[in-house]
Order: structure tokens, then sequence, then C-alpha cells
């Protein structure tokens, strides 16, 4: 239907059509107040008569023959189509408690373009894949003032809201961006910000918090938190290890050490895989987290002949040339390696195939497909579920096969590549 199109409904006034039908009115029905300051300045005042929010048309769906209007009521009163029950329907909504998520998945911006691919941002950016499209450099000025802003007065928000088998999931969104982690003189903010949000989440009665970093601070900080953290490491290092194909002998492993690469490590060199380190100081880190029997599978010096490489936060392109033909590059960090070989293979960031039942997910995660989630969030929805009432932070890691069966069950899907070897 056209926006200027009409159609006929029966027992409404011919005026009370056309006003029904002009969409572009809505376009201003924007909630810039407070709850009580939109009642007190719009229900209360003549204003109400005139221009009212959109919940003075909610009424319309449940009584059907009254509040036809959406942004002027003017046109209700005037006909005698207002329902009675109006203002107090909406002092009820007032005092109704917002019902408490099960779930909180704490995550940040990305790069300053990613506003754009936000939920509340354009909606036809977030049902894709977020990408460097040229488009969004011609919104520089807007970008480098949104920056600005969350820079200096940006507040924790509820980015989307999911169920999943009875579970209440959540997104909260920091307002900062990933280049402002890395300067030590705003880690206080920053911390600050996620302290508050843990502290808010078990306000709110969360049964368990996901953070994207590590929690194990704001735990040494508040031990009598009731909510649990999980940073989710155990079920990303369970994704990695079913990523890598079952007739692989050997693998690379080059990028930042952290406790999930280590984690990788371990679990390959028990299974009897090669793995190969290029730098001395990673050789003499994996050696301090290896048993004796497993050391013998840690190779160094390595070479870049092998054709699965890990790759993590810091593995640079010079390094990713390296690589022989047809290799495959499996990260494990949160961010993906730059696609420099068109010869060879590259599979997403940790992450699986959301089931059908969770619904309202319509916005991709970052780099993700669409209905596609980072096993980091996944992982703090199966400690709901399963009633794991463990932290999962800090130098603690779950165990790795229990969370990958458990993803298993309950309908989450890895992902596919076409690869040889896969």
């Amino acid at each position: 239907m056209s926006p200027h199109s009409e159609v006929v409904m029966p027992n409404v006034p011919p005026s009370m059509e056309r006003i029904l039908l002009h969409p572009c009115l809505t376009l201003v029905n924007c909630h810039v107040l407070k709850e009580g300051v939109q009642y007190a300045c719009w229900s209360r005042s003549c204003l109400g008569h005139v221009s009212k929010l959109d919940r003075f048309h909610s009424l319309h769906h449940t009584q059907f023959r009254t509040n036809y209007s959406l942004f002027m009521p003017i046109y209700d009163y005037i006909y005698g189509t207002v329902d009675n029950t109006t203002d107090s329907t909406y002092e009820t909504s007032l005092k109704r408690e917002e019902g408490s998520p099960d779930v909180v998945h704490l995550t940040h911006l990305t790069t300053p373009e990613s506003i754009y691919h936000l939920r509340l941002g354009f909606a036809s950016l977030a049902s894709r894949p977020q990408s460097s499209d040229w488009y969004l450099y011609l919104m520089w000025p807007f970008t480098l003032w949104s920056v600005l802003i969350t820079w200096f007065y940006g507040q924790t928000f509820v980015l989307e809201r999911n169920a999943f088998k009875m579970l209440n999931l959540q997104s909260w969104v920091i307002p900062r961006f990933h280049v402002q982690y890395l300067f030590k003189w705003q880690s206080e903010k920053l911390n600050k910000l996620i302290e508050d949000a843990i502290l808010e989440a078990e306000l709110s009665k969360v049964k368990g918090e996901l953070l994207n970093k590590n929690g194990e601070l704001y735990i040494k900080r508040y031990p009598q938190l009731k909510i649990k953290i999980v940073d989710g490491s155990s079920l990303v290092v369970a994704v990695v290890l079913n990523s890598i194909p079952k007739e692989a002998s050997q693998v690379l492993l080059c990028g930042k050490l952290n406790k999930v690469s280590c984690a990788i490590a371990n679990a390959l060199c028990e299974r009897g895989i090669k793995v190969t380190t290029i730098y001395k100081d990673e050789y003499d880190n994996l050696q301090l987290s290896l048993s004796s029997e497993s050391k013998k599978n840690l190779v160094f010096p390595g070479s870049y002949t092998a054709k699965i490489w890990l790759v993590g936060d810091q593995c640079n392109e010079a390094e990713q040339r390296k690589a022989p033909k047809g290799s495959l590059f499996i990260p494990f960090s949160q961010f993906p390696p730059k696609k420099l070989r068109k010869d060879c293979f590259y599979r997403s960031t940790p992450a699986m195939m959301a089931p059908p039942s969770l619904v309202n997910v319509h916005s991709c995660e970052n780099w993700l497909p669409r209905r596609v989630m980072s096993a980091w969030r996944i992982a703090g929805i199966l400690h709901a579920l399963e009633g794991w009432n463990i932290n999962e932070c800090g130098d603690v890691m779950f165990s790795i096969e229990k969370v990958w069966q458990a993803s298993l069950q309950h309908g989450f899907r890895p992902l596919k590549i076409n690869h040889p070897l896969a």
C-alpha cells in the first residue's frame, strides 16, 4: 500500500480514515521525556487532546471501536470514540514492574561505524553482517559526533530482548568502542560502567550475566553477588576444537596468547595433534600449562607449513601471507582476521546457529550472519538453562565437553564451511 492510499473502514468517519493513513505523522512520535513527565505534560493538558503518545492508540487493538487515532486524538474526542479507560490504563501501565531478565549479555561497540548496525539504528543494516560499506564513510560528521557523545556521556542501554525456553534474555550495550579499551587512562571509566551494569543486573535479580571480558575483578570486589558471571571461554574452546577437521595432524597457533588459546593448545596436544608456535615466549608460556605427556606435541621452532591456522588478536598480515595455499584460518578471538588470501578458507569467529525457538533474533551480531550467535553469548544462556550455579571468569574454565554437549542438546548447531577437509 502506498503512503497516501485510502482504505474504507466501516463505521469510521471519513476524516478519521485519512488521519489513520498518514504514516509520516508517526515519524515525529518520539519519546524524549520520562514517563511521568510525558503524562503530566501531555495527558493532563490541552495538548493531550491535539497530540498524543502511541500508548493512546494501543487500546484500539483490544477495544477495536475506540482510540482510532495514532497521533492526533482530537478527532476521537470530536466523534466520541475515546475509550473511557484510557487514562486509568495508562496510569496502571506506569506502575507495572518490568519483567526481570534471566540472562544479560553485556557487550560494547566495535568500530565507529558499528553504531549504524545497531538494531536501534538502521534496520536494513542491522539485518546484515557488519561491514565497512563506502557510503558509511560519507556520514563521518555524525559518526564523529556520536563517538564524542559516547566518550563523555554514554550510559549502558538495552539493545535487544529475546526469549528462549522460558528464559528472558537481554543484550546490554556499553557505549564504548573497541579502541577505547586499549587506552589505560580509560580503564577506570570503563570498569565503572561495567561495574554499574553488574550491580543493576543484581538488583534486577538476573540469574546470569555474560561478560565479553573476564569478570574476576568484580567478583572479588563484590563477593556477595548472587548473579553468576560467565565469560564463555569454555564454549569458545569447544567450538574451535570442533571446527578443526578430524583428519588434521598439525596446527599452527598464531596470535596473542590468552586463556582460550592455552586451553585449545592443551586439548589438542592431549589428542596427539602437533601444535606449532613461531615465537619462543609463546612456547615457554604454553609449556607451563601442559602436562609432561602433552609437551612432546608442542613444536618449536615451528614453520609455516601447517594448513590449519588458529589465529587470534595480533596475528599480522605478514604472517598470514606465509600460509600455504588452501590453508584454513580458524579464529579464536572475537575479532575476525582480515581475509587477505583468496586462495585460503576462513571460518567465522567462534559461533553457532541459534535454534528456531529462540525468538526475536532479527539483527546480526557484529560480523556474524543472521541468527548466528557468538559462543560467548550462548554460554551464558546455557549456564542459565542448565542451572550451573558457578562463575566462569578469570582463570576458571568450565567443562569443555559438558558445555558443548549442552549446546547441541538445546538446539544450537555448528556452522558449516566449504573446505576439503571439513
